[in-house]
């Protein structure tokens, strides 16, 4: 069975840092600390003596002084590692974790999960060939020498790479190396951890490179196991559930992420805010629980997408850039119906087709498929279809000959629509107002990827109150706009006020209303 040694790089928090430990080897495991030998001493032997009579734990023979970025977090960790092997000769599995991180599973699952494969869990992507590495420097990390941390001597640190760079001062990577990278957070085999220290030992060549490459806890381990382990033997991926924001920075979690946490497919998560004393007690019991089953959804990562996406304006991160183009013109009329039940709207404008001579079209700035005649290219992407929106307009109404056309956009994209509401075109929006059952939220959930076949219910119960919630918030965004020719289609309204809301809007007799609005069908799920 497996057997656990967790290698254990903190900082700060000492009291934490102990219950941490306590935790963890209550269950069997054990665990090497190393503790920043920039943190005080007085904390680093509060942490020794509160945890000296535990056999479990072992603490790193030589502390360093950490920097991000540099060197000195790979030297930690085989520093810990060596303790680690020495103290726990029985010890089967090395998982990295920081302070902040904590279990979401129980031991016994963490186990069951460890034995079912015999792997190294570790991402290792191409260096070069992966798109790991989103902004800023990438072959420079390596071909370049780095003795100065970009945080704390960033003048020395550019100084030197400019220097280099203007003297063409590159070297080669070890011949037989192929870098890989990825997340530190990392579990590997005992065998593969023996070959590493192998390794190391008879290639002083191989540990120059790395000590003066940039950020190498990104590229070190993840090299060296693909290097030393059969592909069949790798599992790129971290067991440690961590996401980042926009700006690159760790996404912390709080009291309220129990239920949230326990649903992802990972065995750890970090970063568990310190401020989150709840959440920290919950997940510190339930390691050591034994008989606890975990329905995993695994919808972490979508729900933060889905929340964080919308934005700066009000909840967006960024406001969007759109590319400004001409007007569509001072003759025309755009008539926008905007409703988040797609279906409803298409019925909708199905009925204004049969019984106008209006052209119309499906949701062609939200719905990739949606078809659209060959308007030389403009049309073929989603990307070019927002870029160049004005322009595919005026094309549209030049290709169906009409100076009056429908177009359908879900109320999402509000810049958009106020963009359009704002041209020098006469501009009217149709707002259906429906009603939203739960089990159409949880439809939507499903087909914009926020759910899936294994989401439980108690995690959809979670979903849905958001996406309402979010539904909601898009409406009072619109209604707050205050766009021209604004106008709405209410589901509870009189059928004779649906009539009247759709003569205003398409500028029709009351007759043709009558005929568009008689589907008792039309606002049906």
């Amino acid at each position: 069975m497996a057997k656990i040694a967790f290698i254990l790089l903190c900082h700060k928090d000492p009291d934490a840092i102990i219950k941490q430990a306590q935790s963890l080897t209550a269950a069997g495991d054990c665990m090497a600390i190393h503790f920043d030998a920039r943190a005080p001493q007085a904390d680093y032997q509060k942490i020794r003596d509160a945890l000296a009579e535990d056999p479990n734990v072992t603490f790193a023979r030589r502390r360093v002084k950490c920097g991000w970025g540099e060197w000195s977090l790979v030297q930690a960790t085989l520093n810990a590692l060596a303790a680690a092997c020495e103290a726990f000769p029985r010890a089967t599995h090395f998982y990295m974790l920081s302070g902040d991180c904590m279990a979401i599973k129980s031991a016994q699952h963490a186990h069951e999960f460890l034995d079912a494969r015999e792997a190294d869990y570790i991402e290792s992507f191409d260096f070069f060939k992966s798109d790991w590495i989103k902004t800023g420097w990438k072959e420079e990390r390596l071909i370049y020498r780095h003795m100065f941390n970009e945080r704390t001597q960033k003048r020395r640190f550019y100084a030197m790479f400019e220097a280099q760079k203007r003297l063409r001062l590159t070297r080669r990577i070890p011949a037989d190396l192929e870098v890989m990278i990825g997340s530190q957070w990392w579990c590997l085999r005992r065998r593969t951890v023996e070959a590493i220290q192998s390794f190391i030992a008879g290639r002083p060549d191989v540990m120059r490179f790395f000590r003066s490459t940039w950020i190498p806890d990104e590229t070190f381990f993840q090299t060296l196991v693909r290097h030393l382990v059969p592909e069949r033997e790798i599992d790129s991926r971290t067991l440690t559930f961590l996401m980042f924001s926009d700006y690159g920075m760790p996404v912390t979690f709080y009291n309220d992420h129990y239920d949230l946490l326990l649903a992802q497919d990972f065995l750890f998560a970090r970063k568990i805010s310190p401020d989150a004393q709840d959440l920290r007690r919950r997940l510190g019991v339930l390691y050591a629980t034994e008989g606890a089953q975990f329905r995993v959804s695994d919808e972490g990562r979508s729900l933060y997408r889905f929340l964080t996406d919308k934005g700066r304006i009000g909840r967006r991160f960024a406001p969007r850039f759109w590319e400004t183009e001409s007007s569509l013109g001072r003759e025309r009329e755009l008539l926008i119906v905007v409703s988040k039940k797609w279906h409803v709207a298409k019925r909708l404008i199905g009925h204004i087709r049969d019984k106008t001579t209006l052209p119309c079209v499906d949701y062609l700035f939200n719905e990739e498929s949606c078809p659209l005649p060959d308007l030389g290219g403009v049309q073929s992407t989603m990307d070019k279809r927002h870029r160049h929106r004005r322009a595919l307009m005026r094309m549209l109404f030049d290709y169906f000959g009409e100076e009056r056309m429908v177009v359908c956009i879900d109320p999402g994209s509000l810049d958009l629509i106020e963009d359009f509401c704002r041209d020098r075109a006469v501009t009217r929006l149709l707002q259906l107002d429906c009603q939203f059952s739960d089990a159409f939220l949880a439809g939507h959930a499903t087909r914009i990827g926020l759910a899936g076949e294994r989401t439980s219910e108690a995690a959809m119960a979670r979903l849905i109150p958001t996406i309402r919630n979010d539904i909601e918030h898009e409406s009072d965004q619109l209604r707050d706009a205050n766009l021209p020719g604004h106008l709405h289609l209410r589901e509870q309204d009189p059928f004779e006020a649906q009539v009247r809301a759709l003569v205003q809007f398409l500028s029709v007799a009351p007759e043709t209303a009558r005929a568009i609005a008689s589907d008792e069908q039309l606002f049906c799920d």
